[in-house]
């Protein structure tokens, strides 16, 4: 699975970004292996951030993206390309990527079960 963290620094120690078009970088990060990119944020200090790093992302490829705080625009364009987003993250990249992997192992084990 492929995760898109916004954060405001370029480590898997930096803490998730708070603000989803205006963080000065995002992680692109492969869950099984942790192996990451990162990507500048070229929109963090122009209007319509938000907008753009969401149509950015959705061309990446990510399954996932995982922020402290979203906008309405960029929620539906992400969520529009079928991309799952986890916001009102805090912590750093590392943590919000273990709590996902988490999550998703219990998805998987109560996956049938209702």
């Amino acid at each position: 699975m492929k995760v898109g963290v916004i954060a405001e620094g370029d480590s898997l120690d930096a803490l998730v970004g708070e603000d989803f078009g205006h963080a000065p970088y995002f992680l692109i990060v492969d869950l099984d292996t942790y192996d990451y990119t990162v990507v500048e944020n070229e929109y963090a200090k122009g209007d319509g951030a938000g907008y753009k790093v969401a149509n950015a992302i959705v061309g990446l490829g990510v399954d996932a993206v995982i922020v402290g705080g979203i906008g309405t625009h960029g929620l539906k364009i992400l969520q529009d390309a079928k991309i799952r987003v986890l916001y009102d993250a805090d912590g750093t990249v590392e943590e919000n990527l273990d709590d996902l992997k988490n999550r998703i192992e219990l998805e998987k084990k109560f996956e049938g079960k209702q």
